[in-house]
């Protein structure tokens, strides 16, 4: 996995990534990190967080987001300026940088402080876009920075919504405007417990 955290700015504060080596992952996945902490971070307001996740069905043909991940491209040359090498390390020429880009599936979250200041986003990729929405909650969760002020899901907050489904044309629809695809496995019902098994917080 890569995981890349940006301030309320948009700048990259760092980029990780879990294996021994970047090419461990993948590694477009670096740039795909950083677009969903960017992503998150410009579409979150100080009392409104919107996960990438929620983004994924009003951007849609038809929808009325359509065409915003076009918006704010990513600034290609901090995305791949080198040193490859350093890429994931404390050096990574992207810190300190505006990455830029609009992603719209799962894996990108806003960071609230314990007062519920909005501080910025974190952008988890590499696995399917629910698993990374899955492990950007988690690691949210771990880091005390999930004081949120609301949100769009049915529990108040910014998890993932699966609920599109076919409608009478056999058009794939959300219910609640705020939809993003079913992964397949056991994502959904992972993700549904995450406000029980990782509730907002403050934390203890």
């Amino acid at each position: 996995m890569w995981a890349t955290i940006v301030t309320r700015d948009g700048e990259v504060c760092t980029i990780a990534f879990s294996g021994t080596d970047r090419g461990d992952q993948w590694p477009g996945s670096r740039v795909i990190s950083a677009q969903k902490a960017s992503t998150a971070n410009a579409f979150s307001l100080p009392v409104l967080p919107l996960s990438t996740a929620n983004l994924y069905s009003a951007t849609q043909p038809g929808g009325t987001l359509f065409g915003l991940q076009h918006s704010n491209p990513v600034d290609t040359a901090a995305a791949y300026k080198g040193p490859s090498e350093n890429y994931g390390k404390a050096n990574d020429p992207l810190t300190g940088k505006k990455c830029g880009g609009v992603n719209v599936f799962g894996g990108g979250l806003a960071l609230y402080d314990t007062q519920g200041k909005l501080l910025g986003a974190i952008g988890v990729s590499g696995d399917t876009s629910c698993t990374d929405h899955i492990v950007a909650w988690k690691i949210r969760h771990a880091l005390n920075l999930d004081t949120l002020p609301g949100g769009v899901s049915a529990t108040g907050d910014d998890n993932i919504v699966h609920d599109i489904a076919p409608n009478a044309t056999g058009h794939p629809v959300s219910a609640s405007g705020w939809g993003h695809p079913d992964c397949g496995g056991p994502e959904i019902a992972i993700a549904a417990a995450l406000p029980v098994t990782h509730p907002k917080g403050p934390n203890p």
